[in-house]
C-alpha cells in the first residue's frame, strides 16, 4: 500500500511525499485549492496518508465532499509511543521531539487549512513519520502496537466526521421540552418561572428570605441554621434528610443543572441547522477514551435527548454493548471462567448461574470494587469469592495495582502506558531497604501510594475497553462505507455519537435492519482482533428508533 505524507508549506502551498512500498516516489508540490482533488483521485487504490493530526487536514476534505479511508496521525501516534513500554524512546527523539510533545488538535469550527501561526508548520512530519516507523520496526510488540495506532488513527477520522456530519436535533422538540420543565424562556439575567417559584419554596421553607439556592456555600449555611446535620449539598446527601426545603431544593438542583448545561443559551451557541455539533478529541485522556470540546457532547442527559431526531425518511441505530470491562477483563487476562460468564448477555447474571456469588447486585458490587479499587465494604467481602473463582482476572487487576504502589507503568493489552505518579513518594526508592517515613508522612505517603494503585488497577481495564471501542468504530465505519451507494458520508448511513460503549449511526430508514447488523458484526471483529480466538462475547443491545430518547 502507498504512503503519502502530507506537508503544508508558505503561501498556500501542500506537499505530497509520495512512497510506494518502502521507497520514495518522489515529491508532488500542489496549491492548497487542488488538494481535494489530488486526495480523491489517490483514493481510487489503498492509500494511507500520513498527516501532522487529523484536525488540521480532514475538516477541510470533508467539507469538500472526500472522504479518505486510512491515515496515521502522527499527533496522536506520537502521544502513544511517547508513554509505551513496548518503545525505544531514544529512537523517536529529533530536534522537533518538544513541538510533537506540545501540539494540540484543533478545535475551530471553521475548515480553514493554512491557519495562521499554526505550532505545526513548525514541525516536519516527514521525519516524524521516519522515526515513528524505525520505533515501530524495533519494538517487540509491533503487531500489538501497529493495531493500537492505527485503530487510533480510524478513530480520529470517525471523529472528524461525527463533527462535520452533526447529530440531527430539533430545536423546537428542545424548546419545547425546556418551556414545559421550566416555563417560558425568561430575559436575560433572570430565572425562568419554575426555578423562581422553586426558590421561594426553599427560602419559605429554611425561613432565609434572602437566600440565592444557587449558592452552595450559602445554601448550606442556611441548612445548618435551620438545624439540619449535613456537611455538604450533594443530593446523596440531602435525600437522607427528612425536612420541607429538601424536595423543592433537589427538584431546583436538577432543573438548574439543566438549563446551565442544555438550556436556551445551549441551543443558541450549538445547534445550527438541525445539527448539533461537536468536537470529539480521540485520546483526550490518559486511557486512551475519548474527551470533547464544546457542547458538553459526552454527558449528553437524558431530559433532552427527544430533541434528537433522525431526518425524515431516516432513523437512529443505537447500540451499546453490556458490562464491556469486566468482558475485556476476561478477555486480557485468558480467565475462561469469567469468559463462560461472559456468554450471557448479562455477565454479572452469569456469574450468579456459575456459583460465584449469591446475587447479581454482589457481582456487580464485587467487579467494581476489582476495577476501581472499592476493595472494603460490600466489595471487600466479594473479593475472596471471585478470586476463588476468577483468579487470572482478578490477579491481572491486583498486579496492576501493586505495580501502580511501586511507581511503575502500567499498560493496556495493545500497549498504552499509564503515566508517571508525581509527588515524593514516586521518586523514592521502595525497596525493603529504605528508611522508614515517620508519623503524618508515612501516612501521607501510603495514601497516596494506595491511591495510585487504584489509578493503575482500572487504567489497564478501562484502556483495554477503550482500544476495544476504537477497533469497533473503525470496522464499523468502513462497513457503513460500503452500505451506502454512493454520495458525501453524511449521504450514507453513518455514525454521528460515540461514547465510551454506546454508538449512534443515521441511517436511510431501508438500510437500518442492515445497519443494526454490521454493527452487531463489526462487535465481533473487534473482539477477534483484541483476544483473538479466545472466547469472550461482546453482545449488543441495538435498537432501531426514530428518536435517541426511544432507545431507553
Amino acid at each position: 500500500m502507498d504512503r503519502i505524507v502530507l506537508r503544508r508549506r508558505g503561501e498556500g502551498v501542500v506537499e505530497a511525499h509520495e512512497q510506494a512500498g518502502s521507497a520514495s516516489a518522489g515529491v508532488v508540490a500542489l496549491p492548497a485549492a487542488e488538494l481535494a482533488r489530488y486526495v480523491r483521485d489517490r483514493e481510487s487504490a489503498p492509500v494511507r496518508w500520513v498527516w501532522d493530526d487529523t484536525t488540521r487536514w480532514y475538516p477541510a476534505l470533508l467539507a469538500a465532499g472526500v472522504r479518505v479511508e486510512r491515515c496515521t496521525d502522527l499527533r496522536l501516534a506520537h502521544a502513544v509511543l511517547r508513554r509505551t513500554p513496548f518503545a525505544d524512546h531514544d529512537l523517536l527523539a529529533g530536534d522537533d521531539t518538544a513541538g510533537w510533545d506540545a501540539l494540540q488538535p484543533e478545535t475551530a469550527t471553521d475548515a480553514a487549512l493554512f491557519p495562521l501561526d499554526d505550532p505545526a508548520d513548525r514541525l516536519d512530519p516527514v521525519a516524524e513519520d521516519e522515526r515513528q516507523q524505525a520505533v515501530l520496526a524495533a519494538s517487540p510488540e509491533r503487531s500489538r502496537l501497529g493495531l493500537l495506532l492505527a485503530a487510533e488513527s480510524s478513530g480520529a477520522l470517525v471523529a472528524a466526521e461525527m463533527t462535520a456530519a452533526g447529530l440531527p436535533w430539533r430545536a423546537d422538540v428542545h424548546q419545547r421540552l425546556l418551556t414545559d420543565l421550566l416555563g417560558p424562556r425568561p430575559p436575560a439575567g433572570h430565572r425562568p418561572v419554575v426555578l423562581e417559584r422553586l426558590a421561594e419554596e426553599i427560602r419559605a421553607a429554611l425561613g432565609a428570605a434572602e437566600l440565592n439556592p444557587d449558592s452552595p456555600a450559602a445554601v448550606l449555611r442556611a441548612l445548618q441554621t435551620a438545624g439540619l446535620p449535613v456537611d455538604d449539598t450533594r443530593s446523596w446527601t440531602l435525600e437522607q434528610v427528612d425536612h420541607p426545603a429538601v424536595a423543592p431544593l433537589l427538584e431546583y438542583k436538577k432543573l438548574a443543572r439543566l438549563l446551565s448545561a442544555n438550556g436556551w443559551a445551549w441551543l443558541d451557541a450549538w445547534v445550527r441547522d438541525g445539527r448539533f455539533r461537536s468536537s470529539f478529541l480521540p485520546g483526550g485522556v490518559v486511557t486512551g477514551r475519548w474527551a470533547a470540546t464544546g457542547g458538553g457532547a459526552l454527558s449528553m442527559p437524558a431530559q433532552v435527548r427527544p430533541a434528537a431526531v433522525a431526518d425524515e425518511g431516516w432513523r437512529f441505530v443505537v447500540a451499546d454493548v453490556a458490562q464491556l470491562e469486566p468482558r475485556v477483563l476476561a478477555g486480557m487476562s485468558g480467565d475462561a471462567a469469567m469468559a463462560e460468564a461472559a456468554r450471557a448477555s448479562d455477565l454479572y447474571q452469569g456469574m450468579v448461574a456459575s456459583g460465584a456469588v449469591a446475587t447479581r447486585a454482589d457481582a456487580k458490587v464485587g467487579m467494581l470494587g476489582a476495577m476501581y479499587g472499592a476493595t472494603r465494604g460490600e466489595s471487600g467481602r466479594m473479593m475472596p469469592r471471585l478470586t476463588r473463582r476468577y483468579p487470572r482476572a482478578i490477579g491481572l487487576v491486583e498486579e496492576a495495582a501493586r505495580a501502580g504502589e511501586r511507581g511503575e507503568v502500567v499498560h493496556t493489552l495493545l500497549g498504552r502506558g499509564s503515566p508517571l505518579p508525581a509527588g515524593a513518594w514516586a521518586q523514592r526508592a521502595v525497596d525493603l531497604g529504605e528508611p522508614p517515613d515517620e508519623g503524618d508522612h508515612r501516612e501521607d505517603r501510603d495514601r497516596r501510594r494506595r491511591a495510585w494503585g487504584r489509578f493503575t488497577r482500572n487504567f489497564v481495564v478501562q484502556g483495554t475497553g477503550a482500544e476495544w471501542a476504537l477497533c469497533w468504530l473503525a470496522d464499523l465505519r468502513n462497513r457503513l462505507w460500503r452500505l451506502g451507494g454512493t454520495g458525501r458520508v453524511e449521504q450514507r448511513p453513518h455514525l454521528v455519537f460515540f461514547l465510551h460503549d454506546e454508538v449512534v449511526v443515521h441511517t436511510p430508514e431501508h438500510l437500518a435492519a442492515d445497519v443494526a447488523e454490521e454493527v452487531r458484526r463489526a462487535a465481533v471483529t473487534a473482539g477477534r482482533l483484541l483476544f483473538g480466538d479466545f472466547p469472550v462475547d461482546f453482545p449488543l443491545d441495538v435498537a432501531v428508533v426514530g428518536s435517541w430518547a426511544e432507545a431507553g
